[in-house]
């Protein structure tokens, strides 16, 4: 006999057990209907595994456990599943829930089980998941799943196994009728349990009113091989509660938000042990528990084993329902329990009484008073809270400060409800406060969730958008990178003409040892008989690879040709010094001749002029003739440097035409053959594939020597396809001097200081070197149009007419001067205007003294 420590609060109600144990177990009636609902025990509900329409039989799992905290549920009983739907089910919320519908056939045939021979056999893992595969939770209290219990933690050592045998509650004796009759077979359960757990101790808690149960177990625990006591416990309300037990056995609290593993102790209610033993010894899955039928609305009050499913009209009906006695139906006892209207509420795992009670036993509740602040509900209350403070704050919805005074440390036994003299119907208040927070909860969770999507979704557009302007950043470096390096390349000097061609010769070199070594290393893979065929493929690749890059290099090095001549860009300048040169010859000449004529001083300072420009325009004249005829030169030598190339393209190219003609017949062939099923297609199928190499082969060499080909200008023979045409020359140069009009337009708009703006005098300096371009270019092709068979006739007229219209651009540039020493001599505001015309007439002069010297040098070259 253990030693019995004591606990805070407590009452004590009348018990009224006597009635309900003055019969032993009897087995409830088999019903016509059985409703056995998915949700059964804490956490998630089972998913059903039947159909409607399906045959069941009895043991049968109908629906599946949805992960760990959930159990499977089996049929009670055989028969067909009629519906799968919402139904009644015991709860205090009177909501409906889904259950599965079974019409019984009477046989009860129940499916292939049996027990286990040795269950030592089995791993602890394999014994647990046993257990939980037949749907055994806890059967005295909220239904939590059994194997989530026994399934421990490394960081939990269990040293005291307390089976809960106390059954506090007014009017139930399930577990004492249990007790009397089966004792030996909790006995038989807890040896499972302590397989499981190995405790060093084992308690079996009881109260004091129950003494033929105590003596069954004294009796049944002889001989035991465990450390089992008995103890028997005073009995006061609520010491079943399983905090509460483990105080009174062995002085321990389970600590606030803590579970009895931490502290190193198992509790499992008896009914929960004797399923247990079921289970192990027959392998019956939990598919009925005793129920206490009692209360003056019944005429035999009594226990029965009851399948799950079973309604309770049914159990009223075997108990001598008194419909006109019976006031309230209550589901469990009358301290915790809750009233139902519904008779077709089917028994669950956890439904241990049903209590018929009369208006004289149970009458209806007084009105509500207000709170006198009397204190009964603190003295009574078994885990110390403060029942007032929580009721006023549970009333105001002032959840947050009933949370902070520990409301779910709240056990809801209904002591301070018991002992109110207001009536308050204090655990309802905390039920419904209990109720509010936790959907408070779940709808933080569900809008946490919803704002970290919100959250995540802004997240991955702000990324993409930082990747998109990184992304552009790195090109805009990059492009600027690349027009720096091109910038760097245009400014670096040409390299040495003989050291490029050098530079390709050891190319060329180079190459031809690679494919030299290739070669050989080629023709070993080739005489060696163990060489796999995708080695010797890899080194004809590699041959012919190099093969291609030493041609390329070959053709680079063969229509290599030195750039002696300076680009197009610099004959351009040299050809605009030359006419500018000229240009300023010719005025400084007309200006001798008009100091000659008019006498005027400066003679002799405008001859050592005008023998400077003379030698100043000769020396530009010929750099621009030297440089024309240099590069004219080089383009007939790249021109017939073109030749042998063009004609190994030719060839090549007749052979690619080959190759594709005689691919195509093999091809033909071969469907042919494929078609009418003839012997050869071997063959065929390798002739196609040979070909189809030689046609590869050669359109590889055939693009080699031909891409250094389409890189070579046009031949000057054909003159006409790379220059435009007179009327194309003409436009051109009446477009540029439409430019330079307009730009000359902006200069007078503007004031003197904004005349001396860099940007448009450039402009205009450029424009009027594309004037004095584009007329010279159009002038000489007009020339050379007129070098025709019938050209010759005209020459002299052409010259004519040049010279003509020299003159009268000499005639007219001095009468601007004159003009504009007048208007100088007047201060005229006209001046500036004038100044800008001379220079027009200039540049008009220039181009023609040019024509007119590409007359003549062409004639002297015929």
């Amino acid at each position: 006999m253990g030693k019995v420590f004591t606990f805070h609060g407590g009452i004590h109600p009348p018990e009224n057990k006597h009635r309900s144990t003055q019969l032993p177990i009897a087995t409830a009636p088999l019903p016509k209907l059985l409703h056995i609902p998915l949700q059964q025990h804490i956490g998630a509900a089972s998913k059903a595994c039947v159909k409607v329409g399906d045959k069941v039989l009895k043991g049968q799992r109908i629906g599946d456990a949805q992960g760990d905290f959930s159990v499977p549920v089996h049929a009670s009983s055989s028969g067909i599943v009629t519906a799968i739907g919402n139904h009644a089910v015991p709860h205090p919320s009177g909501m409906p829930a889904t259950c599965i519908s079974i019409e019984t056939d009477g046989q009860e045939q129940w499916i292939a089980h049996s027990g286990l021979a040795d269950f030592t056999a089995l791993s602890t893992a394999e014994l647990i998941d046993y257990i939980r595969d037949r749907g055994i939770c806890g059967m005295g209290g909220a239904g939590f799943p059994t194997a989530v219990k026994l399934h421990l933690g490394d960081h939990h050592i269990i040293n005291t196994l307390i089976i809960n045998a106390a059954e506090c509650e007014p009017y139930i004796s399930a577990d004492d009728l249990l007790m009397r009759e089966r004792a030996e077979h909790i006995i038989a359960g807890i040896d499972v349990l302590q397989h499981l757990i190995k405790a060093s101790h084992i308690i079996i808690g009881i109260e004091d009113n129950k003494p033929q149960a105590i003596r069954a177990l004294e009796t049944a625990i002889v001989g035991c091989r465990y450390n089992i006591d008995v103890v028997s416990v005073p009995t006061k309300y609520p010491s079943g509660g399983e905090k509460q037990l483990i105080q009174l056995l062995t002085n321990v609290e389970v600590p606030h938000g803590g579970i009895p593993a931490d502290v190193g102790i198992v509790c499992q209610n008896v009914g929960t042990v004797y399923a247990i033993h079921r289970a192990i010894a027959y392998g019956e899955s939990l598919i009925s528990r005793i129920v206490t039928v009692t209360g003056d609305g019944v005429s035999k009050p009594q226990n029965f084993e009851t399948l799950i499913g079973t309604p309770f009209c049914t159990l009223l009906e075997a108990a001598g329902h008194l419909q006109n006695n019976t006031s309230r139906l209550i589901v469990g006892g009358p301290m915790m329990g809750y009233t139902i209207d519904d008779l077709e509420i089917p028994v669950s795992k956890t439904t241990n009484c049903i209590i018929a009670a009369s208006p004289r036993e149970m009458p209806a509740p007084d009105p509500a008073l207000a709170c006198i602040r009397c204190g009964q509900c603190e003295q009574v209350c078994p885990v110390q809270l403060l029942p007032q403070q929580l009721h006023w704050y549970a009333k105001s919805q002032e959840y947050d400060k009933a949370q902070q005074h520990n409301l779910f440390d709240c056990i809801e036994c209904g002591a301070c409800s018991f002992v109110c003299p207001s009536n308050i119907p204090l655990v309802q208040y905390y039920r419904h406060a209990k109720t509010a927070i936790k959907e408070e909860a779940q709808d933080k969770r569900k809008s946490d969730i919803a704002r970290e999507r919100f959250e995540a979704k802004q997240m991955r557009e702000q990324r993409a958008i930082e990747e998109k302007a990184t992304k552009r950043k790195a090109r805009a470096e990059q492009a600027a990178k690349a027009q720096a390096e091109k910038q760097k390349v245009a400014q670096q000097p040409p390299l040495d003409p003989v050291g490029q061609q050098q530079l390709l010769k050891q190319q060329v070199s180079a190459e031809k040892l690679n494919v030299e070594q290739l070669q050989q290393q080629f023709a070993v893979l080739q005489a060696q008989s163990n060489t796999e065929a995708s080695a010797i493929q890899l080194g004809d690749l590699q041959l012919k690879k190099a093969q291609l890059n030493l041609q390329r290099t070959e053709q680079a090095l063969l229509s290599y040709q030195p750039a002696d001549c300076a680009p197009d860009i610099d004959i351009k300048k040299l050809k605009v010094a030359a006419a500018m040169a000229s240009t300023k010859l010719k005025k400084a000449q007309q200006a001798l001749k008009n100091a000659q004529e008019k006498s005027q001083p400066g003679i002799e300072l405008l001859t050592t002029t005008i023998l400077a420009l003379e030698k100043t325009a000769s020396s530009a004249n010929a750099a621009y003739s030297d440089a024309s005829n240099h590069c004219l030169a080089t383009s007939s030598t790249n021109l017939a440097s073109t030749e042998p190339a063009t004609g190994a393209a030719k060839k090549l190219k007749i052979a690619v035409a080959i190759a594709r003609t005689k691919l195509k017949r093999a091809q033909a062939q071969l469907s042919k053959a494929t078609a009418e099923g003839t012997k050869n297609l071997a063959d065929l199928a390798q002739s196609v594939t040979d070909l189809s190499a030689k046609l590869s082969t050669a359109e590889a060499d055939f693009k080699v020597i031909s891409e250094p080909i389409q890189t070579q200008p046009a031949s000057d023979s054909h003159p006409s396809r790379d220059q435009p045409d007179l009327k194309t020359l003409k436009t051109m140069a009446a477009i540029a001097r439409t430019k330079l009009k307009k730009a000359h337009s902006r200069l007078e708009k503007l004031s003197a200081e904004e005349q001396q703006d860099h940007q448009l005098l450039a402009e205009i300096t450029r424009l009027e070197e594309k004037v004095l371009l584009t007329q010279a270019s159009y002038l000489q092709a007009k020339d050379a149009s007129a070098s025709q068979p019938d050209a010759a006739q005209n020459k002299a007229a052409k010259q004519a007419s040049l010279e003509e219209h020299l003159q009268k651009t000499l005639t007219l540039f001095d009468r601007a001067q004159q003009a504009l020493k007048k208007a100088e001599a007047n201060k005229s505001p006209a001046v500036q205007k004038m100044r800008i015309s001379i220079e027009k007439i200039s540049v008009k002069l220039a181009a023609a003294e040019h024509a007119l010297q590409q007359h003549n040098s062409s004639q002297d070259q015929e």
